[in-house]
Order: C-alpha cells, then sequence, then structure tokens
C-alpha cells in the first residue's frame, strides 16, 4: 500500500460536461494505459469512467503532485485544450497510502457518489478493475487490494441499510420521467444497451410502458435486451433512418462525441413538431448541445439531478457513520494481511529450495545407502520424505504469520 495512488477527478470538484473530456474510449484505453506505464514508472493501474468519476488507480513510487499530474495527462494525449488542462489540474484529487485506499473503499460502498446507497458503483469498479487485468495492466498489489475492496462493500452494503429503499442515477431519472406523466403507449427509442439503460428500461417495463425500439453498436447485445422488452432491435447505424418516430428518447453509449447531433435528431422527429423527452444518462453528454437549444425539449441529464441527490445524502446521514466503521475496521486488518502477504511472497521460493534438498539427498548424498535398501524400504523412506518436504514447507509459513498476528495483538 505504501506506493498506491488515486488521481481522481468527480462530480464534487468538476461540471459533468467537461468531466467528460476525460472519459475514455474503450477502443483506445489499452493503448492509453500502456503509455502511461511506460513513461510515468507505473508499474500497476488501472482506470474508472462512470456518470460522475474518472479515476485512475495505480501504483508507483514517484511523488504524485501538480507536475505529476501535468505530465499523465499531457501522456494520456486526450486532446486537452490548455484551459481546460489549467481547469482540471486545479480541481484534481490526489490520494496517496492509506488515504488512497480509504478513497477507494469510500467510492466502492458509495459514500462517494453523487447517489449514496447505489451499488451499481461497485459492480462499475470491479469491471473496470477486470478489464484492466485482462488487458494486463494490473498485478498481485492491487489484485489483493481490490479482494479486500469487494469485501468491505459488500459488509457495508450488508449490515448496514445505506442501500435500503434504494436512490439511484435510474431511479431519480424514471421519477423525473413520471412527473411528465407520460401516456403508456408513449414511443421509447433506446440508443445504448449497458446496464444504466436496461435498469432504466425495467422501471418502465415494470409500469406498463411497452412500445421501445433498441439501438445500439453491437447489435447482438440490443437483440438481447430486445427480447426481453418484446422489442426491435437495430444496429446503431440505422439510426439515422429510423421513420418509427418517439416521444422519449433514452440514450446512455460510451461514446465520446455527441452522436444526437441537430442533423439526426431533425431525422428522427420525421416532420413531427411536439415536445420531446430526452433522458441522457451519458457522461460525456449523448445530446449535441444544439438540440437542447433549437428543439421543444424536456431535458433529463445527471447534472439536473444532483439537487434530488443532495437531500439522498443528509437521509441516510446515520448509515454512513455506520459504513465509515466498517471501512476502518477493514483498513485495521488489512494492515496484517499486507504483512502476510510479504511473507507470503518472501518465502515462495522455500517449496522449490526444499524440493531440492529433498532430491540431492535422494539421488547424491545418500544415493549409495539408498541403493542397497529393498524396494519396501524404499516406499517407507520415500513416504517419510514427502511428509517431512510437506510440513517443512507449512509449519515456518503458519509459525510466521501467528507471529505476525501475536505482535498485532501487543
Amino acid at each position: 500500500m505504501e506506493y498506491l495512488k488515486i488521481i481522481a477527478f468527480t462530480h464534487k470538484q468538476i461540471d459533468l460536461k467537461a468531466l467528460g473530456k476525460l472519459v475514455i474510449c474503450e477502443q483506445t484505453l489499452d493503448d492509453r494505459l500502456k503509455k502511461i506505464q511506460d513513461e510515468l514508472n507505473i508499474k500497476e493501474i488501472f482506470y474508472v469512467g462512470t456518470c460522475n468519476r474518472v479515476e485512475f488507480i495505480f501504483t508507483t513510487p514517484e511523488k504524485v503532485d501538480r507536475d505529476f499530474t501535468v505530465k499523465f495527462l499531457t501522456v494520456l494525449d486526450m486532446g486537452l485544450p490548455e484551459e481546460y488542462m489549467e481547469a482540471f489540474v486545479d480541481k484534481v484529487s490526489v490520494y496517496e497510502k492509506v488515504e488512497a485506499f480509504n478513497h477507494l473503499l469510500r467510492t466502492s460502498c458509495s459514500l462517494e457518489s453523487l447517489v449514496v446507497g447505489e451499488k451499481e458503483i461497485l459492480a462499475q469498479i470491479r469491471k473496470a478493475y477486470e478489464n484492466c487485468r485482462l488487458g494486463g495492466f494490473t498485478g498481485d498489489g492491487l489484485r489483493t487490494i481490490m479482494d479486500r475492496v469487494v469485501k468491505t462493500a459488500k459488509e457495508v452494503y450488508t449490515n448496514t441499510n445505506i442501500s435500503k429503499n434504494p436512490v439511484s442515477v435510474v431511479s431519480l431519472a424514471y421519477r423525473k420521467l413520471r412527473d411528465l406523466s407520460m401516456c403508456a403507449n408513449s414511443r421509447l427509442l433506446i440508443i445504448g444497451s449497458g446496464e444504466t439503460n436496461k435498469n432504466l428500461a425495467q422501471y418502465l417495463k415494470k409500469h406498463k410502458y411497452s412500445n421501445f425500439s433498441i439501438f445500439n453498436r453491437t447489435v447482438e447485445n440490443a437483440a438481447s435486451m430486445a427480447a426481453d422488452l418484446n422489442a426491435q432491435a437495430y444496429p446503431l447505424t440505422e439510426l439515422e433512418n429510423f421513420k418509427g418516430g418517439f416521444d422519449v428518447i433514452i440514450t446512455c453509449t460510451g461514446a465520446t462525441e455527441p452522436i444526437i447531433t441537430e442533423e439526426l435528431y431533425k431525422k428522427l422527429l420525421n416532420g413531427e413538431s411536439d415536445k420531446k423527452v430526452i433522458v441522457d444518462l451519458a457522461i460525456p453528454n449523448d445530446t449535441a448541445v444544439e438540440v437542447i437549444k433549437n428543439y421543444p425539449v424536456h431535458y433529463i441529464e445527471v447534472e439536473s439531478l444532483k439537487e434530488i441527490a443532495r437531500k439522498n445524502i443528509q437521509e441516510r446521514y446515520d448509515e454512513l457513520v455506520n459504513a465509515e466503521t466498517i471501512i476502518e475496521q477493514n483498513i485495521k486488518e488489512f494492515d496484517l494481511v499486507l504483512r502476510q502477504r510479504k511473507i507470503e511472497i518472501a518465502m515462495s521460493s522455500v517449496p522449490k529450495k526444499i524440493k531440492e534438498i529433498k532430491n540431492t539427498a535422494i539421488n547424491g548424498v545418500f544415493a549409495d545407502e539408498i541403493s542397497t535398501m529393498d524396494e519396501n524400504s524404499k516406499l517407507i523412506l520415500e513416504r517419510v520424505m514427502n511428509y517431512m518436504e510437506k510440513k517443512c514447507i507449512s509449519v515456518p509459513m503458519v509459525m510466521a504469520k501467528e507471529i505476525l498476528v501475536n505482535s498485532n495483538e501487543i
């Protein structure tokens, strides 16, 4: 944990529209992270990008100061104008060592979320870590940390009421939709088939909405979602040709540029002029600014849900205290886990050394004596040697861990 660092850009310091400029598209993520590792002396790293945060969790012996952050963003090469670069550097949150671990735990338990109590953040962090693990960007250090992160989050969600009657960005968006009193046969055009849109669609299905059309880059994913909603699925490339009309657009994709441009929106209207609804939960937004300015639209986005989310934090204050107590206990326990892991790593060569000693004894030092033994005696000797080998491997490890535990209790 000595080298654990986090660079975080979140909804608490940065406007969500500006935050969208730091979101990395999936296709370029590996190349950007590889470049960061190569040029900044970073051993392990993973990236988390959600609707209200962009964070980089990594290990490095380097000091993470303003100069490091500037270099980090420069190497990341997001094409940021100078004014954005300065704003991000001024508003970045940097965490190191135990403080970084505490931040990661609080984030995974949703204590740092726009909406406290939503469980989605844990799944998002686990998925982000897993993607980077499969890409070869993480190792034993972050694996050990993530094991404790998952354990702690599960304890918080199980042993507190922080997620009771959960209020998520999706449920807040549905409440906004509900307040508009849409009729049950409203035409719902869904762009993107990720978890956010799936969850919102389930809310709508539960309340008897059924007229869905789904578009996604990968049509197979759209088809899977459409089957559950009894809807039609289309590839995203066919969106501009869609003539079915709509009353509500629900969009949340990983695109780094607006999908719903003014030109596309005009085509989708297909001559209709009544006021439409757009629910845009993407960061950066999928909807171009010109669409909001030039057309009559009820526009629901993450930024507009902030005030409701703030009230939610106040309502859950007692549970926040309980959750923080669990986090504090896990941080204390994790110190022992880390020390035990160091012993395991330091002693990882012991089994190989003991096997070498056994082979030298059998095939070298005592080879002549053993050759004069009958087969039954040789079998007994082999069993004795195998038994001793296992004990010589396990006993020192157990003793070392017991010494650690006892010293921790003193």
